[in-house]
């Protein structure tokens, strides 16, 4: 390995992966590309510069534990090989610009995305290519304002609307992100819940957006605030009684019916917006996910409920679709239960709760020694509150 250049092989490293390892990047080789003439020293470091402030400026407008860094070169459409995950922390060491810069010059463009694995982190991206030049006051005038705002080429924009402080379900994030697009003239082919963004202070390597001299655009930053739009709220809300899709199927048919039959029993029970069914899928697709058979052999459903309202609320849900879920879906109610109603609502309003005060960390059991909702069992199922499960 003697001899080896700055732009050879293994020569830039990631400076900080999650992994706690350094990785090497593969640097030359990798796309078919002429080599960079090499500018000034001054020049490298303005340039570095530059690009660290805005990335500093996006990042902080857009908050976030982890995010997914996508390069993909433009004249082949593949993706750079590679450590993908990084934190902000990460992100702004001036080695991890520095490579990405390198990338950069080369072709590749440069994306980015709040990370939450198979959720959404509560941003969505509005992609504005097309749209009205007075459409970021309006978006303002509504309640939708942006914490983000990119210029990715003269006349062409992107904003992040953060909309949540929680992760937000797949379809719920892409039900807001079509209804902003179709609002505000986006590209409904971008609404999709995971689509990345570009990363400001580096260039657009698209040949259609070349300026006229033939330099590629930067990416540069007309607004950074952190922050929720005023009206996320009701985006929220909105984006929750969209039809259900077709064909959505229980597990447990007979379960189904005999749960719809205690719905029917329940005197002061409005007529639910969900189907036995429905909501029998939602419910047992988290007990699935947490593996509550498998670690509890007798559950205190009393307390499943409020776990799961705890996490339907963290996803925007209203607090009278979660107690329909919990009414049908909720194994063998209204079990012992003499006031139904009023438990759907005492469990829902102590899950809230919970929410406000931050006691309940999204994706985790912790905190479960306090009290249940009034009229729930003992919990039998907390055996051993020093180990705290993943929910997520």
């Amino acid at each position: 390995m003697a001899g080896i250049g700055a732009d050879s092989l293994g020569a830039i490293q990631n400076p900080g992966s999650p992994s706690g390892r350094l990785e090497s990047f593969p640097v030359q080789g990798a796309f078919p590309c002429q080599p960079s003439p090499k500018p000034a020293r001054c020049s490298i470091d303005r340039g570095l510069w530059l690009s660290l402030r805005a990335i500093r400026r996006q990042l902080t407008a857009m908050p976030h534990d982890l995010f997914l860094i996508r390069l993909i070169h433009h004249a082949t459409r593949r993706p750079f090989p590679g450590e993908r995950l990084w934190t902000t922390t990460q992100l702004l060491n001036p080695a991890t610009v520095r490579f990405l810069r390198i990338r950069n010059r080369e072709g590749c463009d440069v994306y980015i995305q709040p990370y939450a694995e198979d959720q959404n982190a509560g941003y969505i991206l509005l992609d504005l290519d097309r749209a009205a030049p007075s459409v970021l006051a309006t978006m303002w005038a509504n309640g939708h304002e942006p914490c983000v705002v990119l210029q990715t080429s003269p006349g062409h924009l992107q904003a992040w609307i953060r909309v949540s402080t929680f992760p937000l379900e797949p379809a719920v994030a892409t039900a807001i992100g079509k209804h902003l697009a179709r609002a505000y003239g986006g590209d409904l082919a971008s609404t999709d819940w995971r689509h990345l963004g570009r990363l400001a202070g580096l260039t657009n390597q698209k040949r259609m957006r070349r300026t006229p001299g033939g330099y590629a655009p930067w990416v540069k930053i007309v607004h950074a605030r952190a922050g929720l739009a005023r009206n996320a709220a009701a985006l929220l809300q909105s984006a929750m009684y969209l039809p259900a899709p077709a064909g959505w199927r229980t597990h447990d048919t007979t379960s189904s019916s005999s749960q719809s039959d205690c719905a029917a029993r329940l005197p002061h029970a409005a007529t639910p917006n969900i189907s036995a069914a429905q909501a029998t899928e939602i419910y047992q697709s988290w007990t699935h996910r947490w593996r509550i058979a498998e670690r509890f052999t007798q559950p205190d459903w009393s307390i499943v409920d409020l776990w799961i309202a705890r996490k339907l609320l963290s996803q925007g849900m209203l607090a009278e679709r979660a107690q329909d879920i919990l009414r049908l879906g909720s194994p063998h109610f209204p079990r012992r239960h003499t006031d139904p109603d009023d438990y759907l609502r005492r469990t829902v309003a102590h899950a809230a709760r919970d929410l406000l005060s931050l006691s309940f960390p999204a994706g985790t059991t912790e905190g479960l020694r306090s009290a249940p909702p009034s009229g729930a069992r003992p919990a039998p199922c907390v055996s051993d509150p020093s180990r705290p499960h993943q929910m997520d």
